[in-house]
């Protein structure tokens, strides 16, 4: 990726001191071909990614738990997906799930590119309506669509779950408007109203971690 003074858009400031950000996303060993110019697309077009810091945990995740099924509420192009797909391995499913075909075109072209395409099932339309559709449960359900739908996905993503597995959630302190009393936005409201029922679910075992824009990490009891 070109080096410019703006910072991509998947590189948010605001959780944590910016000098530590950095000095964290300096750590980061380069990505592969296919990583980076996705990277470098969605710095381009504003594409919503979580980036390659938060995508390393999302990876060691799904190793620390052994996963091999993942269903991604909300994929983008797709960029979350690949390291999803890479930590569960041979046998391994991963289901993508976006309302745009476009999307998942570019995708597909992606996963095709990052030998992961065999482990991918690509779903175009809502993802709450296909997770609903689903009758067996998952090891992880990654959580990452429009935030005022967050309680509602919690809510239909635990019978989805099985015991023992991860559901985790991107943005969840919202470049820090969570912090305000009287939020006014409705996106906000709801991502305050998710953290509320996922550290109060006697279901769920929360932390959230501070790094990007806030990663939830839940385990089901």
């Amino acid at each position: 990726m070109p080096q410019t003074d703006e910072k991509p858009a998947w590189m948010m400031h605001g959780i944590t001191a910016a000098p530590i950000e950095d000095y964290l996303y300096s750590l980061l060993p380069a990505r592969d071909e296919v990583l980076a110019e996705m990277e470098a697309k969605a710095a381009e077009r504003r594409i919503p990614i979580v980036g390659p810091a938060v995508a390393r945990i999302l990876h060691q995740l799904a190793i620390i738990s052994g996963a091999k099924t993942v269903f991604e509420l909300g994929s983008a192009i797709g960029y979350s997906t690949i390291w999803w797909a890479r930590a569960v391995g041979d046998g391994g499913r991963v289901i993508y799930t976006d309302g745009d075909r476009k999307n998942a075109d570019e995708a597909h072209g992606y996963f095709e590119r990052a030998a992961v395409a065999d482990r991918v099932t690509i779903k175009v339309g809502d993802a709450l309506e296909f997770l609903s559709e689903e009758k067996r449960e998952f090891d992880i359900i990654f959580c990452d669509i429009d935030k005022e739908d967050y309680p509602r996905a919690l809510r239909m993503a635990l019978p989805h779950l099985r015991k023992g597995g991860l559901f985790i959630a991107d943005n969840v302190l919202w470049s820090g408007r969570v912090a305000d009393p009287t939020p006014a936005e409705e996106s906000t409201k709801a991502i305050v109203e998710f953290n509320r029922l996922l550290y109060g679910s006697s279901e769920m075992f929360t932390t959230i971690l501070p790094i990007r824009d806030g990663v939830a990490v839940a385990v089901k009891r």
